[in-house]
């Protein structure tokens, strides 16, 4: 197993370690709950370095870009990030990721901590443009600061005007006594905040430096438990779980990620067109259930009358909404909100809605 830069950080913060993506990986500090609320309402750092990063640079770079991401890549200039997928010859996904455009010439590609290897192979394999790949997910590290307060606590930290930053859009500067550091203005919570990219070398002084600065602000560390039920409160896909090989991005509901424009000549375009002309035979919805339960994958989920018509692909009980809420694919005809259906836990039939998420929404 490997170990990011930050173990001896968590063991020390008495952190539950467990294996992820080849990685041992502090799952929860404090208890799950406590630490999801303080990432609604103060600020949590999350240790995501088992992410990977796969630079792709040189002349052959944008083609080779724009032509294995489902997104259109020349919608976005330097100093952006897009949301895409890799597309498979089957109609499904081979990964979801982030790219971060520098220009034309070099982006760098946030991929998922269990695809690194698959992905660099794919990405390889299509690279007839001459490109230069690396995969330099080894060497980077990556913290996320979540939160109402994550802006005024790195702001503290860094001479570069955070409110310049927006949303989706990076700068690499000094942060915390680095002076190269990719401040990206992202995440995967929902609840406001920063991604942080460094080298190995630069990663402890950076985390020490947040928390002799974020005490004010209420930091705490935050283990991938809480990462995944705030991932789950707003509704956004965990590849493995709601997105994989054999789902479509169409599917998915994510159809804004799969740009049909002229020109943008993605791998495999013509089997997603295929889908999107004869029609989707199921659909990812959020659900909300309507008594007590918690749905966990692979539970069924079903009509009415008991017959089963689609299965629970991620699910938990929201610390902020004390209800049980998932996702999951369901025959096409029961993908309209405010259809009521039932989650098989058990042996009960729990009565469940469509709803659209996000389930959780700050502020209301």
């Amino acid at each position: 197993m490997k170990r990011t830069v930050f173990y001896d950080q968590h063991v020390s913060l008495n952190a539950k370690m467990v294996p992820f993506a080849g990685h041992e990986m502090p799952v929860e500090y404090a208890g799950v709950k406590q630490e999801h609320q303080n990432v609604r309402e103060k600020v949590g750092v999350f240790d995501v370095s088992h992410m990977g990063e796969i630079w792709i640079k040189g002349p052959g770079a944008f083609a080779l870009v724009q032509r294995i991401t489902s997104n259109d890549v020349s919608l976005i200039g330097p100093g952006k990030i897009q949301y895409t997928c890799f597309p498979n010859d089957r109609g499904g996904i081979v990964d979801d990721l982030l790219i971060y455009a520098y220009d034309q010439e070099k982006y760098l590609l946030v991929v998922n901590a269990s695809n690194i290897e698959k992905d660099h192979k794919w990405i390889v394999e299509q690279n007839s443009f001459g490109a230069i790949v690396e995969n330099a997910s080894d060497k980077i590290c990556q913290l996320a600061v979540q939160g109402p307060n994550a802006t005024a606590l790195l702001q503290r930290l860094t001479p570069i005007d955070l409110s310049q930053v927006p949303y989706y859009h990076f700068v690499s500067g000094e942060l915390a006594g680095v002076g190269e550091v990719i401040i990206s203005n992202s995440g995967y919570t929902g609840a406001g905040g920063f991604e942080l990219y460094m080298y190995n070398e630069d990663g402890p002084m950076v985390w020490d430096r947040l928390f002799e600065a974020g005490e004010e602000f209420g930091l705490q560390a935050t283990g991938l438990a809480a990462r995944d039920t705030l991932r789950l409160e707003m509704g956004f896909c965990l590849y493995g779980n709601d997105i994989n090989d054999s789902t479509s991005p169409l599917e998915a509901g994510l159809g804004w990620i799969t740009k049909f424009t002229d020109g943008n000549d993605f791998i495999h375009r013509a089997e997603l067109e295929k889908q999107k002309n004869g029609g989707l035979k199921k659909r990812l919805v959020g659900f909300e259930l309507l008594e007590r339960g918690i749905p966990r994958q692979h539970y069924p989920i079903l009509d009415l009358e008991g017959s089963v018509i689609g299965e629970v692909s991620s699910g938990t009980m929201s610390p902020m909404l004390n209800k049980g809420i998932g996702m999951g694919y369901v025959d096409l005809a029961f993908a309209k909100k405010e259809t009521e259906i039932r989650i098989g836990i058990r042996n009960k039939q729990v009565r469940a809605m469509v709803v659209r998420p996000p389930f959780y929404k700050p502020g209301e």
